[in-house]
């Protein structure tokens, strides 16, 4: 048995295709989550194979490959791309003797560097206790030793993963409680507005969609932004001016991935609300991107899981600076606006969406369906 080492700054990335058709996108996509968490990729080692292996998830000749790649490029660290169970895992890391994560772990890790606000940081410390929690069995050698003593080290013969699942287990509940008094303050938050009047709009889409650039170019707000993965993850609300509809509230959200992890959906799910009660969303789309009507699905998979499936959408269909397109709106068979193309960087279309934004929020009855779920 070993001690569980800490993770490298050089890594070697591991992917295995079973026949999906977007397994390249994902690859790619697993290359840039690894790059935008500070980490250098020296060597990515792939595979096929029919089904995942129970003990080591890509075989015994397939983690030997891995070895040799480690031992050639003296990474410290492998991330594979796909959820590995705790036994794989830890299987891996005693065959390896390095550290091994998946790529739910990663997201978490990358969810962490960038969180700012204090409920960003809890949300993302709720999303890997429930995750690191399933992963204490065997985990680390000092988890098998017992500790005998009285308070917060244990009863005697308690063994130290009992006391740590015990510490684990209060630390989410103390998360949970606190995260639920900063849901009620928003909700008092969104009934305010809706006695007011006032509109919201959501920014949503896929990472690196540009959600925030555009939010930045409608607002003036100087939110964070950046070329890279989840640049931002805590809500931003800026109050925005339309002459045709008057004030309403516009809130930039954190971008969606390919199996975005359940934990973290479900930790941020009071940030989410935001977006599952909002009267109209700006659905981002990087219309530079080859894969951009896969993330449209995987945007709206999301938006599903949330129960904003309904709400209505204006497709917005960013970059054209990068394509060639030039500013426009696309009309629905009934005359309604329902994509504009633009550039939130050169600013190209702007006006075009908040002629958008107008033209649908000062329909008559706009939005009350939404004020009613947000009383509720």
């Amino acid at each position: 048995m070993f001690e569980r080492p800490d993770r490298g700054q050089t890594v070697v990335l591991a992917s295995l295709d079973f026949g999906d058709p977007d397994y390249r996108d994902s690859l790619d996509e697993l290359v840039l989550l690894a790059q935008s968490a500070g980490l250098r990729v020296a060597r990515v080692v792939e595979g096929r194979r029919s089904r995942p292996d129970a003990a080591l998830f890509a075989g015994a000749g397939k983690a030997d490959e891995i070895g040799q790649a480690l031992r050639e490029t003296g990474a410290g660290l492998v991330i594979f791309n796909h959820e590995l169970s705790p036994v794989q895992e830890r299987n891996l890391e005693t065959r390896l003797h390095c550290r091994v994560l998946d790529r739910t772990a990663l997201i978490l890790d990358i969810f962490a560097q960038r969180a700012r606000s204090s409920e960003g940081k809890l949300q993302v410390e709720l999303a890997q206790l429930r995750h690191y929690a399933t992963r204490l069995v065997r985990g680390w050698t000092h988890l098998e030793r017992q500790r005998g003593g009285i308070g917060v080290r244990g009863g005697p013969g308690e063994k130290q993963i009992e006391l740590d699942r015990r510490l684990i287990a209060n630390r989410i509940r103390t998360i949970e409680a606190r995260l639920k008094k900063l849901a009620q303050s928003r909700a008092i938050q969104r009934r305010a507005r809706g006695r007011g009047g006032v509109l919201s709009v959501s920014l949503v889409g896929y990472t690196n969609a540009g959600k925030s650039t555009l939010f930045n170019r409608l607002t003036r707000a100087g939110a964070y932004a950046a070329d890279q993965l989840f640049a931002t993850l805590d809500t931003t609300s800026r109050k925005l001016w339309l002459p045709e509809a008057g004030p309403v509230v516009l809130s930039d959200t954190v971008g969606f991935i390919t199996r975005l992890p359940h934990t973290l959906v479900a930790a941020f799910h009071a940030t989410l609300e935001e977006t599952a009660r909002a009267d109209l969303l700006l659905h981002v789309v990087d219309a530079a991107s080859p894969n951009r009507e896969r993330q449209i699905e995987e945007v709206d998979k999301v938006l599903a899981e949330i129960g904003a499936e309904r709400i209505p959408q204006i497709l917005v269909y960013n970059k054209i600076d990068l394509t060639g397109a030039a500013p426009d709106v696309v009309r629905d068979e009934y005359g309604k606006i329902a994509a504009v193309r633009l550039s939130a960087r050169t600013g190209e279309g702007a006006e075009l969406l908040k002629h958008a934004l107008a033209e649908n929020l000062a329909q008559p009855g706009f939005g009350e369906g939404s004020h009613e779920r947000s009383e509720g």
